[in-house]
């Protein structure tokens, strides 16, 4: 977007001072608190008039652009959509996974596709497994992909998509997914030509979803792995690395849930205790608080 503003004005002489000075309020009026991110290029024109005095006109030109929200707004976004507290365990991983994702998706060559999305519900359901309760788990889900102002419901459908084709190919179907028509062939092949031009934006949560792909084809053999990478023009090695931050993650999940589970039962003991306790004492009060009646 560009607009253009001129300024004109009688000067009796025209120092290189007043022009910057007069570009530095042009170049604030109207911008100020706005979400644009502007820049501006004067242009003087110097005119003389009958009366010897000289006119200054300042050409000023803004072409402006949208912002992005900061990690601070998509942060709060989420804090307002789920009002609910989240077990530290929980929130201090969503926390940080929220962050990551806010970066990546403003990357220039960011576009979301279908292995990314299945790569983000599968680290999010191994993340939130064993949440208290199934009906907060998918509000968090939901109120998190809303915040980044994404579709919360094409997550799901296309990681279902995926999932239903992956369980039924073999190891060497999956990889010459090239030779083959299809909707997640086209899709496959359509990474895999942003690759190759430049125009992609490899993720961590893509790499799991390719492993999640590798998975459910029951895929065990590593050269499937390399194979595939090689289909897709993507460089093994980051996948390599980022399939072990996100399996020992796993490792300090499950750790973590087990300590937890054991806290829970700890503190579900101890209320039944108390409430034990409670309620003998109750009994015994009322026993003393009873009349009690001597026979003559």
């Amino acid at each position: 977007m560009a607009a253009v503003t001129s300024v004109s004005f009688s000067a009796i002489s025209q120092s290189s001072s007043d022009r910057r000075a007069f570009c530095t309020v042009a170049r604030n009026l109207g911008f100020e608190g706005s979400r644009f991110r502007s820049s501006f290029s004067c242009h003087y024109v110097g005119v003389r008039s009958s009366n010897s005095t000289s006119r200054m006109v300042i050409h000023c030109m803004s072409t402006s652009t949208d912002v992005p929200p900061t990690v601070a707004d998509t942060k709060l976004n989420f804090l307002k959509a789920y009002k609910r507290p989240i077990p530290s365990i929980y929130n201090t991983v969503l926390q940080e996974l929220i962050v990551q994702q806010h970066l990546m998706k403003y990357k220039k060559t960011f576009r979301y596709d279908p292995v990314f999305g299945l790569g983000f519900v599968t680290v999010f359901d191994q993340l939130m497994e064993g949440y208290p309760s199934d009906e907060d788990r998918e509000a968090i889900f939901q109120a998190y992909i809303k915040a980044l102002e994404e579709d919360p419901e094409q997550y799901r459908i296309d990681a279902k998509k995926l999932e239903e084709w992956a369980r039924a190919q073999t190891p060497s179907s999956l990889v010459d997914f090239s030779s083959r028509e299809g909707e997640i062939e086209g899709t496959l092949k359509d990474i895999a030509e942003r690759v190759a031009s430049g125009n992609f934006s490899y993720s961590r949560f893509f790499a799991v979803g390719l492993f999640r792909l590798l998975e459910l084809s029951n895929a065990s053999e590593p050269t499937v792995l390399e194979k595939l990478c090689s289909a897709l023009n993507i460089n093994k090695r980051s996948v390599d690395r980022d399939l072990d931050v996100y399996r020992g993650l796993l490792s300090k999940l499950v750790q973590a849930r087990e300590l937890l589970k054991e806290y829970v039962d700890r503190e579900k003991k101890k209320q039944e205790e108390r409430a034990e306790s409670q309620k003998a004492s109750e009994t015994v009060t009322k026993c003393l608080g009873e009349p009690q009646f001597v026979g003559q």
